[in-house]
């Protein structure tokens, strides 16, 4: 009988464990805790996997600690940019939108793209105007704005000037940078978010957020839209959703090739994960890490940095949720 699961993440990076009070680090433990037991929650009362990884990454959108939805970082410009993509591993129908500044829930718009139109991928006005067609929920760019967000904008901006916050693995910035306020350095994190599940009639999904890097050039898109690097789900091998530096995941086609050496070498899972991120990745710089899921409801979350935020819960189980290694 198969246990259904889902697991989330909402960002990977460079820890800031010295200046970070117990208060702090509950804050996001909760937040991690309270999104998966309602995803959790979706798979107990017979939900599919697609419902499960939807109701995950709407509500770390809505949560202003993830850089996704409200609390999106901004761009050079002082804009916001929300990116978006989810699959469905049963039919492999997937959807994506990017470069949306006015769609409350890009996840959203994402499945409205694989559920209600012939195509996989909308861009800029483009996906906003389909979204307005579907009936989302449309927001003044402004709600995605926070004054932290803002604040990291400033200061990548006199500290970092044309630097797009990346890549950075750990080393401390200029001095008299004020301390990150979170258990993984804001200035030195990639910020993703997204889902996986597996359902009780065996289906797997995935889905995937972000609101883009710090001071990105306008109209750069990373991994996340991408069906194959940032989010891939087939029922044949996995459901996978990535987070890090997005140009390097895009080249390596990571989360493709997680389910790819299932298949063709075949890699458990785990091995798989591992492969990727701790051996393929680091090879041309890419830092980060991912989420996974097969079809027995083994679960790897697998990152190759100092921290990511991240949980898992089985149905009938506790919700697990972790930030450090």
């Amino acid at each position: 009988m198969i246990q259904p699961v889902v697991a989330i993440h909402g960002g990977a990076g460079t820890m800031s464990r010295a200046s970070i009070s117990p208060e702090q680090e509950r804050e996001y433990l909760d937040a991690l805790n309270q999104i998966l037991a309602a995803a959790q929650a979706v798979l107990a009362r017979g939900g599919s996997a697609l419902d499960a990884v939807t109701e995950a990454v709407t509500r770390l959108e809505d949560c202003p600690l993830f850089n996704a939805g409200h609390g999106a970082v901004y761009t050079s410009a002082g804009t916001h940019e929300l990116d978006a993509s989810i699959m469905d591993g049963a039919t492999l129908r997937s959807g994506a939108i990017a470069n949306v500044n006015c769609v409350r829930n890009p996840v959203l718009a994402a499945r409205c793209v694989m559920e209600n139109s012939k195509h996989v991928f909308f861009v800029g006005q483009g996906a906003e105007a389909f979204a307005r067609e579907q009936g989302l929920e449309i927001v003044d760019p402004s709600y995605f704005s926070t004054p932290a967000r803002y604040e990291q904008l400033l200061r990548v901006q006199r500290e970092q000037p044309g630097a797009a916050v990346l890549d950075h693995d750990g080393q401390a910035m200029v001095a008299g940078m004020q301390p990150a306020a979170a258990p993984i350095d804001p200035d030195r994190k990639f910020g993703t978010v997204g889902a996986v599940a597996l359902d009780a009639q065996g289906n797997l999904a995935a889905a995937t957020s972000t609101g883009g890097v710090t001071n990105k050039q306008v109209g750069r898109v990373g991994d996340a839209p991408l069906i194959g690097a940032g989010c891939y789900a087939s029922n044949a091998t996995c459901a996978v959703s990535t987070t890090g530096t997005g140009e390097m995941f895009i080249r390596m086609v990571a989360s493709y090739d997680v389910a790819a050496q299932m298949e063709y070498r075949g890699a458990t899972l785990e091995e798989a994960a591992h492969s990727v991120v701790h051996d393929k990745l680091p090879r041309i710089g890419g830092k980060g890490g991912l989420i996974a899921v097969d079809g027995q409801g083994n679960v790897s979350l697998t990152f190759n940095t100092e921290g990511m935020y991240r949980g898992h819960a089985r149905v009938g189980e506790a919700p697990v949720a972790a930030i450090y290694r």
